[in-house]
C-alpha cells in the first residue's frame, strides 16, 4: 500500500516505521528537524526489549510533494487536525482512505450513527467545521489506539508497550479497503482487528481518559496516586458513572465494572498520563476531544454530568492560564 503518515510523532512513527519495514511504501509528511532527519537517516524503532530497527526505506516529504495515497494515517493530536485540514486534500485520490488515530470522540462520530443525532457535527472535535469541510466522511476509517510509545528524538521512537490498533468503518462494515489495511498492519506485526462497533471501543477507552487525564493534570498525580487516594478514587468512580450514563443514552453498553476499571488503572502504577506530561512540558492540552466532547454529548442526550462538568471547567482554566502565560507546571523535589 502507498501510505502517508501525517504526524511523525510517537504513534505515527511507530506505525510508519513498522509498515515500511514490512515492505509498504511509506512517506512521512514532516517538516523541520523531522523532515531532515527522516529523509537522511530513516526512522529508528527501539523495541520493548531494547532491540533497534531502522526503517531505511521510508521517505519524508512536505504535503505538496507526496501526491495521492492509498491511505493517509492521520497521527496528529485531536487539537492539531484543524490547522492542517485544508492541506490534507493534496494527499487524496478518488479512493484515498483517511485513518483517524486521535483520542476522544472524533468529529465524524455521528456519521452513519443512525437515530436523532445522525450526521450531527461534534463541535468539541471540530470547532470551526474546517475538518469536516476538507475530509469527506466517506474517506474515514476509525481507529482506537492502544499502544504507548515515546518520541525521544526526531526520527526515533521508543515503544513502551502494546501493538493493537482496532479498526472500524463508521457503518460497521468489513469493506475491501479496511480488510486491506488490516492485512497490511498485521504483516507489520500489529494486532489490527476489525470491529463492527468501533464506537463501543471508543467509549471504553475514553471512559478512563476522561477521568485520569484531567485529574492528573490538576493534581500532578500518577495513576497509582489518583486511585490510591480515597477522595480522588471516589471522584473517579462518580465521573465514570456519569460517562457510562452518556454512553448508554447513545446505545453503547460498557460491560466492565467501575471498580475493575479503576483497579486496572491503579495496576499501571506510577504512570503520568499524556495530559500531565503536556502540562509539564507546556504543550497544549488534548482537552476538548477527551473531555469537552463528553460534555457536549451529555448536553445533546440531556444527561447530567456535574462531576465531569466541574473537572472540565477547572482544567480548561488551567489550559488557558498555561497558554496565556506561555508557561508550564512541574513539581520539583525540595532537598
Amino acid at each position: 500500500m502507498k501510505l502517508a503518515v501525517v504526524g511523525a510523532g510517537s504513534i505515527g512513527g511507530y506505525l510508519g516505521a513498522r509498515l515500511s519495514l514490512a515492505g509498504e511504501d511509506v512517506t512521512f509528511v514532516a517538516r523541520g528537524a523531522n523532515l531532515e532527519t527522516i529523509g537522511r537517516d530513516g526512522f529508528k524503532l527501539i523495541e520493548e526489549d531494547g532491540s533497534e530497527h531502522v526503517a531505511k526505506g521510508v521517505k519524508a516529504a512536505s504535503m505538496d510533494a507526496c501526491g495521492p495515497q492509498d491511505a493517509v494515517l492521520l497521527a496528529v493530536k485531536a487539537h492539531q487536525v484543524t490547522a492542517i485540514a485544508k492541506d490534507l486534500p493534496r494527499l487524496f485520490g478518488p479512493d484515498t482512505a483517511v485513518v483517524t488515530l486521535q483520542n476522544g470522540i472524533p468529529w465524524w462520530y455521528c456519521y452513519k450513527l443512525g437515530g436523532p443525532l445522525d450526521g450531527r457535527p461534534i463541535h468539541a472535535a471540530d470547532p470551526t467545521g474546517e475538518i469536516a469541510a476538507n475530509i469527506e466522511n466517506e474517506r474515514i476509517i476509525g481507529t482506537v489506539v492502544y499502544p504507548a510509545s515515546e518520541l525521544i528524538a526526531p526520527g526515533v521512537v521508543k515503544i513502551i508497550e502494546g501493538n493493537r490498533f482496532t479498526l472500524g468503518e463508521p457503518d460497521g462494515s468489513k469493506s475491501d479497503r479496511i480488510l486491506a489495511l488490516s492485512e497490511a498492519l498485521t504483516r507489520a506485526g500489529f494486532k489490527a482487528p476489525i470491529s463492527v462497533d468501533l464506537r463501543a471501543e471508543i467509549w471504553l477507552k475514553l471512559w478512563g481518559n476522561v477521568v485520569f487525564n484531567p485529574v492528573s493534570a490538576l493534581s500532578h498525580a500518577t495513576l497509582a496516586g489518583i486511585c490510591g487516594f480515597e477522595p480522588t478514587r471516589a471522584l473517579a468512580a462518580a465521573m465514570m458513572e456519569e460517562v457510562r450514563a452518556v454512553a448508554e443514552k447513545l446505545g453503547v453498553r460498557i460491560r466492565i465494572s467501575i471498580n475493575k476499571r479503576i483497579a486496572g488503572a491503579e495496576a499501571v502504577g506510577a504512570h503520568k498520563t499524556s495530559m500531565l506530561q503536556d502540562v509539564e512540558a507546556g504543550r497544549p492540552l488534548e482537552l476538548a476531544a477527551l473531555v469537552g466532547s463528553v460534555v457536549e454529548m451529555a448536553r445533546l442526550t440531556e444527561t447530567p454530568t456535574p462531576h465531569v462538568d466541574a473537572i472540565y471547567a477547572v482544567t480548561s482554566l488551567l489550559a488557558k492560564t498555561l497558554s496565556d502565560s506561555k508557561g508550564r507546571l512541574e513539581l520539583q523535589m525540595i532537598v
